[in-house]
């Protein structure tokens, strides 16, 4: 491994907007042995998920520190160990972590966790099996708290957290209305996953569809993308309604601040409440997650999509897919 070279995409400017090119600075550098402790990783795939947006920005508002400048970009991967000087590790482990956009990574085996290629596909444990999936799991079941009969509304709901939000609630006796970007999209969530209904937010008004669909109110609306559509839900509400917050992505390119709900009054007037989630509150129970949805999974009633991109250097093309609705299911980069 002494010849090989990690190829590197590192943070060169904070955006104004959205990611333009040169906010990226392709480096190379020597493949380095492992120091004592330390384990080297040979990234395989790499998770493409909207909250990286916001770690490129310089913001007390966030929920960890952003990337700093001429830093390797931050990312979930999957990979293998390729060499070890850390008794918990061996080489041809396969392990995930936060280990960032390149080649290889080194880490001291903190925030490391070994999986098995053998029970799922690695880029599995991107998506369903991963910070994603964990993400539909906990904000839906803990925050949300459908009960069978309930309406539950999900944005983003073709996307990597919304497609599995949608399922579980199915799985859980719930109605799910989804709400996505063009008609092939709208036709998955229906025809593929079972959803009841699903609005196309580019050719249909939101807010006389949810009228339509939620004929007696939104009992439960799990939120990735915040904004006009946000607003839209908020005047649909049923009484105690619950709102789950995982994400805004029609707002995270803002060049202006970030539009807060108008309608939030109905909040009060419905008696009901607006809850953050943020995935790495359940970690100590991420296991429990994994295991029931990959349950799911082997008896068919949670399916599973990835639309995978080959090759580092296509990562900042990859990653504009997030923000133009390009991509199918969950976005993964294959590095190789």
């Amino acid at each position: 491994m002494s010849n090989a070279i990690n190829r590197q995409f590192k943070l060169a400017a904070r955006p104004a907007g959205a990611v333009k090119a040169t906010d990226w600075n392709r480096t190379e550098e020597a493949v380095r042995a492992p120091a004592e402790g330390e384990v080297q990783i040979q990234n395989l795939y790499l998770s493409l998920d909207p909250a990286m947006r916001g770690w490129m920005n310089e913001s007390k508002a966030s929920y960890i520190p952003p990337v700093g400048i001429n830093e390797v970009m931050r990312a979930i991967a999957v990979g293998k160990v390729t060499a070890s000087n850390n008794p918990k590790f061996a080489v041809g482990d396969h392990v995930t972590g936060l280990l960032g956009v390149q080649d290889f990574a080194y880490s001291s085996g903190q925030g490391l966790t070994k999986i098995d290629p053998k029970l799922a596909p690695l880029p599995l444990y991107l998506g369903t099996l991963g910070m994603p999936g964990l993400t539909a799991y906990f904000g839906l079941l803990e925050v949300g708290q459908p009960k069978a009969g309930d309406t539950v509304v999900v944005s983003g709901a073709a996307g990597a957290v919304g497609s599995v939000v949608g399922q579980i609630a199915k799985i859980k006796g719930a109605r799910v209305v989804g709400i996505a970007g063009g008609a092939d999209k709208c036709r998955y969530l229906v025809e593929e996953l079972g959803f009841d209904a699903a609005i196309d937010y580019k050719t249909e008004n939101v807010a006389e569809a949810l009228k339509t669909h939620c004929p007696d109110g939104v009992n439960v609306y799990f939120d990735n993308v915040g904004g006009d559509i946000l607003d839209a839900v908020l005047t649909r509400l049923a009484r105690g309604a619950r709102i789950v917050i995982c994400g805004a992505i029609s707002q995270y390119n803002n060049t202006t601040p970030v539009k807060g709900p108008a309608n939030y009054l109905s909040l009060l007037v419905q008696r009901a409440t607006m809850t953050g989630i943020v995935v790495s509150d359940y970690y100590d129970r991420a296991a429990e997650a994994a295991m029931v949805m990959a349950g799911w999974i082997q008896s068919g009633k949670l399916k599973t999509r990835e639309d995978i991109v080959d090759g580092l250097d296509n990562f900042p093309k990859a990653f504009d897919m997030l923000f133009t609705g390009a991509n199918n299911g969950k976005l993964v980069l294959k590095v190789a």
